[in-house]
């Protein structure tokens, strides 16, 4: 484990970092940075990569995790932003925001995927890495839960369009109801799907 050759080298405040809501081509980009106290505790044990855990699950491990970090810091990235800056940029820019935000100063940032240049604090991009860092694991859990909280409230405020559900990822119930009811301002106008039906 990544976590464990750090620790030995007596690194111990390790952020790690992931995202949730690049696909989606409606709501905000969400990333996540969280330092936790003790990667292999026993009550961090279930922690995994978002995407492998149920709603439940991921629900009940959002609450572990806080209750199991030094500290953890959450941004969002709006539609807004998405459409001015692009996509990738927004989520390197989320990243930066996320582990500067952190109230605790991190020692070393571990990355699912991409690099955050200019970051003056060491840091590690790791492939798959919310496979195979618990930090970057739970990080993704934190930014999952945050953002499908966040369309959960949007599909009460628009609820013909199946946010709840689908999370704002494009789907024929979503494509139907955007060409029934229009564009949203959550849309993200850059995206292909959303471009395609405003021409």
């Amino acid at each position: 484990m990544i976590e464990q050759t750090l620790f030995n080298a007596g690194i111990i405040n390790i952020a790690g970092v992931d995202e949730a809501g690049r696909g989606p081509c409606a709501g905000p980009l969400v990333v996540a940075a969280v330092i936790l106290k003790d990667p292999f505790s026993k009550e961090l044990s279930q922690v995994k990569d978002s995407k492998e855990l149920t709603e439940a699950k991921r629900e009940q491990l959002f609450e572990i995790i806080i209750e199991n970090c030094i500290d953890y810091n959450i941004v969002e990235i709006t539609p807004d932003e998405i459409d001015q800056l692009g996509l990738h940029k927004c989520n390197i820019e989320g990243m930066r925001r996320a582990v500067m935000g952190l109230k605790t100063s991190a020692e070393y940032v571990l990355t699912d995927g991409y690099p955050i240049p200019g970051l003056t604090i060491p840091n590690l991009s790791v492939w798959k890495g919310d496979k195979v860092a618990i930090s970057i694991s739970a990080a993704s859990i934190l930014a999952k839960v945050y953002r499908d909280r966040i369309m959960i409230e949007l599909d009460k405020k628009y609820p013909n369009y199946g946010l709840a559900n689908h999370k704002g990822y494009i789907t024929a119930l979503h494509t139907d109801a955007i060409k029934k009811y229009g564009v949203l301002p959550i849309h993200r106008k850059s995206f292909a799907n959303i471009s395609a039906i405003l021409k």
